[in-house]
Protein backbone atom coordinates (compact mmCIF):
# COMPACT_ATOMS: atom_id res chain seq x y z
CA UNK A 1 0.00 0.00 0.00
CA UNK A 2 1.39 3.59 -1.28
CA UNK A 3 0.67 6.72 1.15
CA UNK A 4 0.70 10.02 -0.59
CA UNK A 5 1.64 12.40 2.07
CA UNK A 6 -0.50 15.09 -0.14
CA UNK A 7 -3.26 13.34 0.03
CA UNK A 8 -5.51 13.69 3.53
CA UNK A 9 -6.28 10.62 4.42
CA UNK A 10 -9.77 8.94 4.24
CA UNK A 11 -11.61 5.96 5.67
CA UNK A 12 -12.73 3.41 3.14
CA UNK A 13 -13.66 0.93 5.80
CA UNK A 14 -16.80 1.71 7.39
CA UNK A 15 -16.43 1.87 11.28
CA UNK A 16 -17.69 -1.17 13.32
CA UNK A 17 -20.97 -0.89 15.22
CA UNK A 18 -20.41 -0.21 19.02
CA UNK A 19 -21.30 -2.96 21.54
CA UNK A 20 -24.19 -0.39 22.53
CA UNK A 21 -25.23 -0.14 18.85
CA UNK A 22 -24.91 -4.34 18.77
CA UNK A 23 -26.88 -4.74 21.91
CA UNK A 24 -29.71 -2.67 21.02
CA UNK A 25 -29.86 -4.76 17.60
CA UNK A 26 -30.01 -8.05 19.69
CA UNK A 27 -32.59 -6.50 21.92
CA UNK A 28 -34.87 -5.17 18.74
CA UNK A 29 -34.26 -8.80 17.56
CA UNK A 30 -35.71 -10.24 20.68
CA UNK A 31 -38.40 -7.94 21.13
CA UNK A 32 -39.46 -8.56 17.14
CA UNK A 33 -39.43 -12.26 17.94
CA UNK A 34 -41.10 -12.03 20.80
CA UNK A 35 -43.97 -10.40 18.86
CA UNK A 36 -43.74 -13.18 16.38
CA UNK A 37 -44.15 -16.00 18.77
CA UNK A 38 -47.10 -13.94 20.65
CA UNK A 39 -48.49 -13.63 17.53
CA UNK A 40 -48.18 -17.38 16.25
CA UNK A 41 -49.19 -18.87 19.55
CA UNK A 42 -52.02 -16.71 20.01
CA UNK A 43 -53.40 -17.77 16.95
CA UNK A 44 -52.78 -21.53 17.45
CA UNK A 45 -53.91 -21.60 20.43
CA UNK A 46 -57.39 -19.71 19.50
CA UNK A 47 -57.36 -21.66 16.88
CA UNK A 48 -57.15 -25.07 18.38
CA UNK A 49 -59.97 -23.95 20.92
CA UNK A 50 -62.18 -23.39 18.05
CA UNK A 51 -61.48 -27.02 17.19
CA UNK A 52 -61.99 -28.62 20.38
CA UNK A 53 -65.13 -26.65 20.79
CA UNK A 54 -67.31 -27.01 17.37
CA UNK A 55 -65.66 -30.64 16.55
CA UNK A 56 -65.24 -32.67 19.98
CA UNK A 57 -67.59 -30.33 21.68
CA UNK A 58 -65.00 -29.88 24.67
CA UNK A 59 -62.05 -27.26 25.25
CA UNK A 60 -58.93 -26.15 27.08
CA UNK A 61 -60.29 -24.92 30.51
CA UNK A 62 -58.08 -22.27 30.80
CA UNK A 63 -57.61 -21.37 27.24
CA UNK A 64 -59.86 -18.37 26.97
CA UNK A 65 -58.27 -16.96 29.78
CA UNK A 66 -54.59 -17.43 28.06
CA UNK A 67 -55.48 -15.97 24.85
CA UNK A 68 -56.83 -13.26 26.70
CA UNK A 69 -53.54 -12.71 28.33
CA UNK A 70 -51.63 -13.61 25.93
CA UNK A 71 -53.55 -10.43 23.44
CA UNK A 72 -52.44 -8.09 26.32
CA UNK A 73 -48.58 -9.30 26.77
CA UNK A 74 -48.73 -9.32 22.49
CA UNK A 75 -50.51 -5.67 22.83
CA UNK A 76 -47.55 -4.51 25.15
CA UNK A 77 -44.87 -5.66 23.08
CA UNK A 78 -46.30 -4.25 19.75
CA UNK A 79 -46.67 -1.32 21.57
CA UNK A 80 -43.22 -1.39 22.88
CA UNK A 81 -42.01 -2.02 19.66
CA UNK A 82 -43.88 0.81 17.72
CA UNK A 83 -42.51 3.33 20.41
CA UNK A 84 -38.72 1.51 19.34
CA UNK A 85 -39.45 2.63 15.45
CA UNK A 86 -41.21 5.98 16.39
CA UNK A 87 -44.66 3.97 14.59
CA UNK A 88 -46.95 4.70 17.54
CA UNK A 89 -50.20 6.68 16.59
CA UNK A 90 -49.67 10.56 16.35
CA UNK A 91 -51.80 12.97 15.54
CA UNK A 92 -50.31 15.25 13.42
CA UNK A 93 -53.20 17.44 12.37
CA UNK A 94 -51.38 20.68 13.18
CA UNK A 95 -47.33 20.09 12.57
CA UNK A 96 -48.19 19.27 8.95
CA UNK A 97 -48.87 23.35 9.29
CA UNK A 98 -45.62 24.20 11.08
CA UNK A 99 -41.64 25.05 9.83
CA UNK A 100 -39.39 22.52 10.27
CA UNK A 101 -38.08 23.86 13.55
CA UNK A 102 -42.20 24.20 15.07
CA UNK A 103 -42.27 20.69 14.21
CA UNK A 104 -39.08 20.25 16.33
CA UNK A 105 -40.67 21.39 19.37
CA UNK A 106 -43.79 20.50 18.74
CA UNK A 107 -42.49 16.72 18.81
CA UNK A 108 -40.31 17.44 21.29
CA UNK A 109 -43.19 18.56 23.72
CA UNK A 110 -45.24 15.75 22.87
CA UNK A 111 -42.60 13.10 23.14
CA UNK A 112 -42.17 14.60 26.49
CA UNK A 113 -45.65 14.09 27.20
CA UNK A 114 -45.44 10.86 26.15
CA UNK A 115 -42.67 9.60 28.33
CA UNK A 116 -44.61 10.98 31.60
CA UNK A 117 -47.78 9.50 31.11
CA UNK A 118 -45.89 6.48 30.46
CA UNK A 119 -43.58 6.85 33.86
CA UNK A 120 -47.03 7.31 35.52
CA UNK A 121 -48.39 4.39 34.02
CA UNK A 122 -45.73 2.52 35.08
CA UNK A 123 -45.86 3.88 38.49
CA UNK A 124 -49.38 2.84 38.92
CA UNK A 125 -49.18 -0.16 36.85
CA UNK A 126 -46.34 -1.53 39.32
CA UNK A 127 -48.93 -1.04 42.70
CA UNK A 128 -51.29 -2.80 40.84
CA UNK A 129 -49.08 -5.48 40.53
CA UNK A 130 -47.85 -5.06 43.76
CA UNK A 131 -51.48 -5.47 45.16
CA UNK A 132 -51.93 -8.65 42.92
CA UNK A 133 -49.04 -10.24 44.41
CA UNK A 134 -50.09 -9.15 47.92
CA UNK A 135 -53.25 -10.93 46.89
CA UNK A 136 -52.07 -14.43 46.20
CA UNK A 137 -54.63 -14.80 43.34
CA UNK A 138 -53.90 -17.01 40.65
CA UNK A 139 -55.08 -16.38 36.86
CA UNK A 140 -55.22 -19.98 36.18
CA UNK A 141 -53.28 -23.37 37.25
CA UNK A 142 -50.71 -22.42 39.40
CA UNK A 143 -49.67 -19.48 37.72
CA UNK A 144 -50.61 -15.74 39.44
CA UNK A 145 -52.21 -13.22 38.58
CA UNK A 146 -49.30 -10.58 39.29
CA UNK A 147 -47.19 -12.69 36.84
CA UNK A 148 -49.26 -12.39 33.80
CA UNK A 149 -49.55 -8.71 34.57
CA UNK A 150 -46.07 -8.12 34.74
CA UNK A 151 -45.92 -6.80 31.72
CA UNK A 152 -47.83 -3.90 32.29
CA UNK A 153 -45.34 -1.79 34.53
CA UNK A 154 -42.31 -3.61 32.21
CA UNK A 155 -43.43 -2.06 29.06
CA UNK A 156 -44.43 1.19 30.18
CA UNK A 157 -41.27 1.81 31.79
CA UNK A 158 -39.29 0.77 28.52
CA UNK A 159 -41.60 2.81 26.59
CA UNK A 160 -41.04 5.69 28.90
CA UNK A 161 -37.26 5.06 28.85
CA UNK A 162 -37.50 5.20 24.98
CA UNK A 163 -39.19 8.28 24.46
CA UNK A 164 -36.43 9.93 27.33
CA UNK A 165 -34.19 9.32 24.78
CA UNK A 166 -36.07 10.41 21.30
CA UNK A 167 -36.70 13.48 23.90
CA UNK A 168 -32.98 14.05 24.39
CA UNK A 169 -31.86 13.37 20.67
CA UNK A 170 -35.03 15.52 19.34
CA UNK A 171 -33.70 18.64 21.66
CA UNK A 172 -30.13 18.14 20.95
CA UNK A 173 -31.04 17.64 16.79
CA UNK A 174 -29.87 14.10 16.53
CA UNK A 175 -33.25 12.98 15.92
CA UNK A 176 -35.25 14.81 12.55
CA UNK A 177 -38.89 15.45 13.48
CA UNK A 178 -41.26 13.66 11.27
CA UNK A 179 -42.02 15.34 7.91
Amino acid sequence: MIIDPDRPARMTEPTAPSRLARMLQVTHRVEDMIVAVLLTATMGLALYQIVLRNVMGTGIVWGDILIRLMVLWLGMAGAMAATRQKKHISVDLVTRFLSPGGRRVAEGLTTCFAGIVCFAAFYYCLQFVKSEYEAGGLAFGPVPYWGCASILPLAFLIMALRYVIQFVLILTGRLRATP
